[in-house]
């Protein structure tokens, strides 16, 4: 899953670059090891079960942070209504990511994730007022032949979890969308209400799917929640230690720990269509950014479930 700036100023120097850098990669990898962990526990648990037990020890582990913050932040945080549309956004993309997950190899669904940003520059003149030029509409043009490929040439490749994880990737760049509205929000504010908001979806529809629990199971859960915030805790420092156009890139690395990931614990192996499909989505990707860095726009990429 991929994550949000925020938006602070960077520090300068080497020691700065790659501390960020590094911590960029470290932050990739728990999202990745998050994901898989989460494709080993929806075979047997719901995911509204899942989304609940992760979300209350998601805020178990950010509770001292929260206190540190203070309450201020959350009642002086802009533009509220949106701050809720965000948490909505944030967990439709995340239900739908771990419901994908059920039934499709992680690198497949990781490839309609990464191309998010692609659908925020699609949408961008029309939500955010932005300008699109001819160089970046090829890109988004090519973005989504991208995801027409990972999806198969046939009409029998269009199956439920392949749009379950479309309609995702979709809820996802409308969750970027959101990020940038409320720019300048404090990273703790974000995190935890998307974090309660998944809470709440998962307390109304875990008790109608509900699995008993072994103590293992709860565990790895639990575990859960905590690799989410420590992979946030992780990019977010990094995007205030380095510049953005020079760590945002390494974030395309999640792509290779889902394969690496999904082969050894699942042993999927990505089709060829699939990884020309996630190429020519990351290549777009990564042109849009260099694009929107060239241009001086503030670039934001936000994190899958």
């Amino acid at each position: 899953m991929m994550a949000r700036s925020s938006g602070a100023a960077p520090a300068a120097g080497p020691d700065h670059v790659f501390a960020g850098i590094a911590l960029m990669l470290i932050g990739i990898f728990f999202f990745a090891l998050n994901d898989a962990l989460g494709k080993w526990l929806v075979a047997t648990y719901s995911v509204g079960q899942l989304l609940l037990i992760r979300s209350v020890a998601g805020l178990v582990f950010l509770a001292p942070f929260i206190h540190r913050e203070g309450w201020r932040p959350f009642r002086t945080a802009p533009r509220p209504l949106l701050q809720w549309l965000r948490a909505i956004f944030a967990t439709v993309e995340v239900a739908c990511f771990y419901w994908a997950l059920a039934y499709m190899p992680l690198a497949d669904v990781m490839t309609f994730y990464l191309a998010g940003p692609i659908y925020v520059t699609a949408v961008s003149p029309w939500l955010l007022g932005e300008h699109v030029g001819w160089r970046r509409w090829l890109a988004v043009v090519a973005g989504f032949v991208g995801v027409m490929i990972a999806l198969g040439p046939t009409a029998g490749s269009l199956t439920p979890a392949a749009l379950v994880a479309l309609v995702g990737s979709f809820a996802f760049s409308l969750l970027m969308i959101c990020t940038r509205l409320v720019r300048g929000t404090s990273d703790i504010v974000l995190v935890t209400t998307q974090t309660v908001g998944a809470l709440i979806f998962g307390a109304i529809v875990a008790p109608f799917t509900w699995v008993a629990l072994n103590w293992s199971d709860t565990g790895l859960l639990a575990l859960l929640g905590v690799t989410a915030i420590v992979a946030h805790i992780c990019v977010n420092r990094s995007l205030k230690l380095a510049p953005a156009s020079v760590v945002v890139p390494y974030q395309y690395s999640t792509i290779f720990w889902a394969i690496i990931l999904g082969f050894v614990f699942f042993g999927d192996v990505p089709g060829p269509a699939m990884l020309t499909g996630a190429t020519v989505i990351i290549a777009a990707g990564f042109y849009i950014f260099l694009r929107e860095r060239a241009l001086k726009k503030p670039v934001t990429m936000d994190d899958p479930p």
